[in-house]
């Protein structure tokens, strides 16, 4: 495995590897293959994208500039987005689809903070039956005891993240509280399910069929996380740093505004938000 990195992520990696830090699995890797060539995936069996959102058309085209042909491509980035990104670049037959369920951050450069027991992917090949890059890395996963499920309908599951994913960033955000806080209180409580359902709008007008129920089903999950747990948005609200918003709350209002599908909380949220879209202070 080789990992391609930048500043002091790559300087870490390379000087001290990687750590995993978790209460279920903790993992240390003294010694890892590190580089910031992107040129060096070429010959690779898959390439794996884990940055922000905001970095993926970056990405995307340095890919496309590596010498010889593409590798299968697997995003684990939030969003429904991520891969039209990625297939304005790159060749569509080498886009995989996948989900990635997890609490985890950065804790410092080379050590990666896992919260909880929730560390789950779904992958699959859009169009239906799983490409052989698809099964293979399924396979690769199952052998390395991660828990991995390959779906026939990868464009559902990535939504079916997504609603869940666009309530708890945004609220926690705006709110800057956990989850915890949010569920024990009627009117936050609300603010999520609103913000799912008008999610699970938009993805019905984009020919996605979701649950009937499945808003209930979402708070039902709620209910079952840590109190602590939060966003990365949030975290990067409370860091400064850049958020992910255009691509979840406010990609929403965005698809919802393309098909005609109001959604005044997503909006107001994301309005709300947008003065610290770019980083910053949070004051």
């Amino acid at each position: 495995m080789l990992f391609v990195a930048r500043g002091r992520q790559l300087e870490a990696l390379r000087t001290h590897g990687l750590t995993v830090a978790s209460d279920e699995r903790p993992v240390t890797l003294d010694t890892v293959d590190a580089t910031d060539d992107i040129h060096a995936i070429q010959g690779a069996d898959l390439v794996l994208i884990a940055v922000k959102l905001g970095e993926t058309e970056n990405i995307a085209r340095r890919i496309a500039e590596a010498p010889g042909s593409t590798p299968p491509i697997l995003s684990l980035q939030n969003g429904v987005q991520k891969d039209e990104v990625l297939r304005a670049h790159l060749p569509d037959a080498e886009i995989l689809g996948g989900v990635c369920y997890i609490s985890a951050a950065i804790e410092s450069p080379g050590v990666i903070r896992h919260n909880g027991s929730l560390a789950r992917i779904v992958l699959g090949s859009y169009g239906g039956k799983p490409s052989a890059a698809a099964v293979a890395m399924h396979r690769a996963l199952d052998e390395a005891g991660v828990e991995a499920e390959l779906s026939d309908d990868i464009e559902s599951a990535l939504w079916r993240k997504f609603v869940f994913l666009v309530g708890l960033s945004s609220v926690t955000t705006v709110a800057r509280q956990p989850i915890g806080v949010l569920r024990a209180h009627v009117p936050t409580r609300q603010l999520l399910a609103d913000v799912m359902t008008e999610a699970v709008a938009v993805a019905e007008a984009r020919g996605v069929a979701l649950p009937a129920d499945y808003v209930e089903q979402q708070l039902a999950f709620v209910d079952t996380l840590p109190e602590q747990m939060s966003s990365s948005m949030h975290r990067d609200l409370t860091h400064g740093n850049p958020l992910e918003l255009p691509w979840l709350g406010g990609g929403v209002v965005a698809m919802g505004a393309d098909a005609g599908v109001p959604t005044p909380a997503g909006r107001a949220l994301a309005a709300v938000l947008a003065p610290y879209v770019a980083g910053g202070a949070t004051d």
